[in-house]
């Protein structure tokens, strides 16, 4: 009498893949936490550069000064005259106002001290000149 052993399937090998899935969710997530969304706003204007000073985080009231001595204001241009009045109406009183400073970095120092001390005049209590960090 003869046996005969039965054949039994063999075990297919299997990749976990749900712990796979798990890797690539988490990387993905990772990078998208980790990419700059930042987008430039306003006017285009070429900052000096600076080694030291900490990044800015909040940003009250930002007046662009471009190459030829023009103020903008909310993306408005506002003649140089007008503009310690729209100055004075955003701070409203408000004594800890920040008032930041973009000037181009090829324009006239004297166009952007003005536009500088109109800003003081019109009683912000802090003054910020924006730069980039230069290496």
């Amino acid at each position: 009498m003869i046996v005969h052993r039965k054949k039994r399937p063999r075990y297919k090998l299997q990749m976990p893949l749900t712990s796979l899935i798990d890797i690539v969710f988490l990387l993905l997530i990772y990078f998208l936490l980790t990419t700059n969304f930042m987008v430039a706003e306003g006017i285009n204007v070429s900052l000096p550069q600076a080694q030291g000073g900490a990044p800015q985080t909040q940003e009250d009231i930002t007046v662009y000064v471009d190459r030829e001595g023009r103020a903008f204001l909310l993306d408005q241009e506002v003649p140089l005259d007008q503009l310690l009045k729209r100055l004075r109406e955003m701070i409203g009183g408000q004594k800890e106002r920040l008032v930041i400073v973009k000037a181009d970095r090829s324009v006239i120092l004297n166009k952007a001290v003005r536009v500088m001390d109109l800003a003081k005049a019109a009683g912000a209590g802090k003054l910020c000149l924006a730069t980039e960090k230069g290496f």
